[in-house]
């Protein structure tokens, strides 16, 4: 079943805020195996010019992860997640995330196309505080493997 490219463009709000606390950052750091200060230490991090704890740069992909699930489930846009795989992650920031933002995010379906009898999605998820400032976008793509036909 063939991604519907009707789809290119179709955003998917995430369900509520996503609040960011010294813990989720330390968690992530942790499972990361990053022992950096700045995403432990509030001294450490206000030392290095920041408010509070930051998280680490691949912390985002917490954020998408509401979006993504929303569209990845909808029956109509045609992935079959058992073919899926991670193809690509990147991340442009205008600020890291830090302890005590409130984030609210979408993630838009910015691309959708056919390489090698796989199909390509990408998925963008753009990522504000509460006063509407960007903090994040973070833009994954994911390969459908082909099917034996």
């Amino acid at each position: 079943m063939a991604i519907n490219p009707d789809y290119l463009g179709r955003e998917y709000p995430a369900p509520e805020a996503y609040e960011v606390t010294r813990g989720k950052i330390r968690e992530f750091a942790e499972a990361v195996n990053d022992p950096n200060p700045i995403y432990t230490d509030p001294a450490a991090a206000r030392s290095a010019g920041y408010p509070d704890v930051v998280a680490p740069p691949t912390f985002p992909v917490i954020l998408g992860m509401a979006g993504s699930a929303q569209a990845i489930a909808d029956p109509e846009l045609g992935v079959d997640f058992s073919r899926v795989v991670h193809g690509d992650q990147s991340f442009h920031y205008s600020r890291p995330p830090h302890a005590g933002d409130v984030l609210g995010s979408v993630t838009r379906i910015t691309g959708i196309r056919a390489l090698g009898g796989n199909e390509l999605l990408t998925l963008e998820t753009e990522a504000h505080d509460a006063d509407g400032a960007h903090v994040v976008t973070a833009t994954m793509m994911l390969v459908v493997r082909g099917g034996e036909e």
